[in-house]
């Protein structure tokens, strides 16, 4: 099948086939043909699996006809959670735009408002925004919403963890009441479900495969090592292995700022991009490895959805993340494309609800190793497959029934004029 069968026309087909696209991915011939047929639309698919451009293609495909009418508008809205997602996105939408007269901006905060302003001004077809830096500017009167034909809501989920549910239904509520409305995350839980409840009318359903990230080529392993051996462990595998490039994350930003300085005292090159830097610095690092010409990155989980790197041969967990999901996030950094990659995780003692917790999320135990000269002293207890964490639990012998029920909105004008 070819881009072209799907419905795109042939300045898009060639913009992507000269990127190497050879054909459409599973989520990509699902999700294409439905959102140019003008469906609302949610989505279930994990990164990697090409989820971008299954919704950007199609857009583009249907902004080629007419333009933006007045200043301060825009034709489709893209949300984002971070700052890096929203860089990203609107890069890959420049890339498979080419040749056609589309304009897109990314708008997020921790940057100077006037140059997103003046792009407004100048006129866009896309905004792809993260949900707090839009209000802004639109309680500003620097952005008006009458003229939107389309809006995605990306990484869903991952806006949610971070408490963008207010920003997210004070955007919905001031859109148009006949947009097109597409989601997609990469898990459809209970607080996806309700947002998507009160934000998407009758919609299409696509469910990529759950264990996706985990039969694509990634050769998943984990050492167990005491937690104040982890850096030393870590500087050995870096010298040991001969990994091209390595994404390292870590939960903290303190954490990050540390394990940097603790590699350069071993002669081992890295730095970080964490919240507590600027966003202009962030960058900076980023294309830097991006390029090639930082070996190793320390990242917290702000990087894990944002980054995408081409033919990354390494992700390690210096920390296992929290929820489960953010496991499958930064692994999908790696074996990206068909290409081949490794995902090695430092687990402690402390880490082991975590750890079962992902187990169980991707349905297989990881294989573990030890390390001559780093076995350790507290040792790791052997995994629980279908282990359950308490909260899950509790809701289960409680029938499903969370203590307060929200209440459901079916009505999606409704909803968003009250």
């Amino acid at each position: 099948m070819s881009f072209s069968s799907l419905g795109l026309n042939p300045t898009i087909a060639a913009a992507v086939a000269a990127l190497g696209y050879e054909k459409p991915t599973n989520i990509q011939t699902q999700a294409i043909p439905l959102i140019l047929e003008g469906r609302d639309l949610i989505a279930a698919a994990q990164t990697g699996t090409g989820k971008t451009a299954s919704f950007v293609l199609p857009l583009l495909e249907k902004l080629t006809e007419g333009k933006t009418q007045k200043k301060k508008r825009a034709r489709a809205l893209i949300l984002v959670p971070t700052r890096e997602l929203a860089i990203q996105v609107n890069n890959s939408i420049k890339q498979y735009s080419h040749g056609l007269p589309i304009r897109s901006m990314a708008m997020f905060g921790g940057v100077d408002l006037a140059p997103q302003k003046q792009a407004l001004i100048e006129g866009v077809d896309i905004v792809v925004a993260t949900p707090g830096r839009l209000l802004d500017l639109y309680g500003q009167r620097a952005i008006y919403f009458e003229e939107m034909e389309a809006v995605v809501l990306d990484e869903a989920d991952r806006m949610l963890d971070l408490g963008f549910i207010e920003d997210i239904n004070k955007v919905i509520a001031r859109l148009p009441d006949n947009i097109q409305t597409l989601l997609f995350s990469a898990t459809l839980s209970n607080p996806v479900r309700e947002l998507a409840r009160t934000a998407v009318s009758d919609p299409a359903e696509i469910t990529i495969t759950k264990h996706s990230a985990s039969k694509r080529e990634i050769s998943q392993w984990l050492i167990t090592v005491d937690k104040d051996q982890k850096s030393a462990l870590l500087s050995q595998l870096l010298n040991e292995n001969r990994w091209e490039q390595v994404l390292i994350f870590i939960e903290t930003k303190h954490g990050a700022a540390k394990l940097v300085t603790q590699l350069e005292k071993r002669g081992i090159a890295a730095d970080a991009i964490h919240g507590g830097r600027s966003q202009a610095a962030r960058e900076a690092v980023f294309e830097k490895f991006k390029s090639g010409q930082l070996q190793y990155l320390v990242a917290t989980g702000v990087a894990a959805r944002g980054l995408d790197i081409e033919g990354l041969p390494c992700v390690i967990n210096y920390d296992l993340p929290y929820p489960e999901d953010e496991y499958v996030h930064r692994i999908g950094r790696t074996g990206r494309a068909g290409a081949k990659g490794e995902a090695v995780s430092l687990v402690s003692k402390d880490n082991f609800k975590n750890l079962c917790m992902i187990e169980s999320r991707m349905g297989h135990l990881i294989e573990r190793r030890e390390i001559a000269g780093f076995v350790p002293k507290k040792p790791v207890p052997v995994s629980i497959l279908n282990y359950v964490p308490k909260a899950k639990r509790q809701q289960t012998e409680n029938g499903g029934r969370s203590e307060r029920a929200p209440q459901r909105r079916t009505d999606k004008r409704n909803s968003r004029k009250s």
